[in-house]
């Protein structure tokens, strides 16, 4: 397949000027309405995570970059009031890995819309990429009207570090391990698509085959695991995608492959071989992933899941070239998958970084301005279209509006509105859902026939404006509730009644099932011990605070939390 792209030609000044666009972000969080923003979050986190190994003992994730998701750990502070403002609806959830490790993260979704919605589960980079970094994708995709879930795999933010007994070391140190980007992808897989007639049961173990059934359950039964995904009652199990950042976009590619239950993916920085043996930098030339007992469990799919991969013109840390790039070097397995046949993409956004897919609000790590928004709507409409199955995302993914966006022209120091990278190419290639002609587009900075301004969708999009909108519209009848970011070990009150729905009356949803809805009515029952025990404000921590010093931190925060407006408490 040929190129059909002509790159800009290098030099010195125009590298200087494209590189220079990773300094944008930090317009955003450089004010002091940020960093008002983030400092509270800061503070509230930390303390959240100090409170919660008080309370859950048995919990090992103090030695993490991210541990107290504080500041660049923080992710993206205009976003922390999702519930308390009424926006969505969030809970936290845990449950054990096939090594052992406890797992945290939380499921996403909005109270409003469709009885039965699609799912999507995000898999985390590697060392300083907690969960909070991709809130902002999370949000928007559940504003999309999607169940989606977030987790910190093993080894970062709020996950365990060690398995349990013999699997102590299985996933271990996860960056040269692996497996927790892609057996961790499967077990999240698992425990999305539990349910009280299924509950979640930990596969056994890569390099014992033993199972950590037991510690699940006891876990449960202490309500601090989660037997079930709490937001079962409105996932659809047949439409799921997957989304992955860095080490968790090779486990994405992998397991979306061999996954029969995924239906497409998106790959940021980037698309990879679905071959976990595979050897690989990120590794430090090993395989992707360690081994396992069960051969079955590193097998090589055949590519036949659309899958979207996503770069930019910056890897990590970002650093200039001091050459002409290689204009194809980062299209390489999206080549691979249009010559299998199956639809593709490969997007690289204009002078941004690695770290344009985690939003980081530090000024070490550099990132463009609009990289965020462009990631946003391209995995919106590439899930739309093949996870939820929705024809109109066909213009969403034709849509010229990134050869031409006003902020960027604004920003930009050579007003250049252009998204799309000019030393590497950015293409896409899919069967249109019409059933028409397939569309093939080998240079989307210069422009191809089909492409079109009618995407259906505001011209100033953003994802912050998205994910900040009223969560307003019918209601399920047994659409489920959140209880805020924070889980009741951290002693912040998780009980929250749900928002109002913009003063409508309740209604039901009634629709057809190609809207993603069903009419059985489904009794929510209790989810684990956790559920009454947030409603009773859990254990007291006081005396224990108090001996390990946290007295002070814990007050800060809760008297934070009393004053704020904007963030949410849970």
């Amino acid at each position: 397949m040929a190129l059909g792209f002509t790159p800009q030609k290098w030099s010195p000044t125009i590298e200087a000027q494209n590189f220079s666009k990773v300094e944008e972000r930090q317009t955003i969080y450089n004010t002091p309405s940020y960093q008002v923003l983030l400092r509270t979050a800061s503070i509230e986190n930390s303390a959240a995570a100090a409170a919660e190994q008080v309370n859950d003992p048995g919990r090992e994730f103090q030695d993490h970059v991210c541990t107290r998701g504080d500041d660049g750990c923080a992710g993206d502070a205009r976003l922390y009031a999702w519930e308390t403002n009424g926006y969505g609806i969030v809970r936290p959830v845990y449950y054990t890995a096939r090594s052992g490790a406890t797992i945290s993260g939380h499921v996403w979704a909005t109270r409003s819309g469709p009885a039965e919605r699609p799912g999507v589960v995000i898999t985390d980079g590697s060392v300083q990429a907690d969960e909070q970094l991709y809130w902002f994708a999370a949000q928007t995709l559940a504003k999309a009207g999607y169940v989606v879930l977030t987790f910190d795999p093993q080894g970062q933010g709020q996950s365990d570090t060690p398995g349990e007994g013999a699997d102590q070391q299985e996933g271990v140190p996860a960056q040269s391990d692996g497996r927790p980007f892609f057996d961790g992808t499967e077990d999240a897989i698992n425990f999305f698509l539990s349910t009280p007639t299924s509950p979640y049961v930990p596969v056994p173990s890569c390099s014992t085959g033993t199972s950590h059934g037991a510690k699940q359950k006891a876990r449960v039964a202490q309500g601090f695991d989660n037997a079930y995904n709490p937001f079962w009652t409105i996932l659809d199990s047949g439409r799921v995608g997957l989304a992955g950042h860095s080490y968790g976009a090779a486990g994405v590619s992998y397991i979306g492959q061999w996954d029969p239950r995924v239906k497409a993916l998106v790959a940021w920085d980037n698309l990879a071989k679905p071959d976990p043996t595979a050897p690989t930098g990120a590794s430090g030339g090993g395989p992707e992933e360690k081994s396992c007992l069960d051969p079955k469990a590193r097998t090589v799919p055949p590519i036949t899941k659309p899958a979207l991969g996503m770069s930019a013109d910056y890897f990590l840390p970002p650093e200039p070239n001091t050459s002409q790039p290689d204009p194809s070097a980062k299209t390489v397995e999206s080549m691979v998958y249009s010559r299998s046949g199956v639809d593709t993409g490969e997007l690289i956004i204009h002078g941004g970084s690695h770290l344009d897919f985690s939003f980081i609000p530090n000024v070490a790590f550099g990132a463009s301005l609009r990289g965020a928004d462009m990631i946003a709507w391209y995995t919106t409409a590439w899930l739309d279209k093949y996870v939820k199955g929705d024809p109109a995302a066909d213009a969403r993914l034709m849509t010229t509006r990134w050869r031409s966006d006003p902020a960027e022209a604004a920003i930009d120091i050579n007003h250049d509105g252009n998204m799309f990278s000019f030393f590497y190419q950015s293409r896409l290639r899919f069967q249109r859902s019409n059933g028409g002609a397939v569309f093939d587009c080998e240079d989307l900075r210069a422009g191809c026939d089909g492409l079109t301004s009618h995407d259906g969708a505001s011209r100033d999009y953003s994802y912050v404006n998205i994910d900040t909108a009223p969560d307003t519209g019918c209601t399920a009848a047994d659409a489920p509730t959140g209880t805020g970011i924070y889980p009741w070990t951290a002693q912040i009150p998780a009980n929250q009644t749900a928002p109002a729905q913009g003063g409508l009356s309740r209604r039901d949803c009634v629709a057809s099932r190609a809207e993603g809805v069903f009419a059985t009515q489904v009794t929510q029952l209790p989810n684990t011990s956790a559920d009454s025990a947030a409603h009773r404000g859990g254990p007291g921590v006081a005396v224990a605070a108090a001996m390990l010093g946290l007295t002070a931190l814990l007050g800060a925060a809760i008297r934070a939390l009393r004053r704020r407006t904007g963030l949410a408490a849970g």
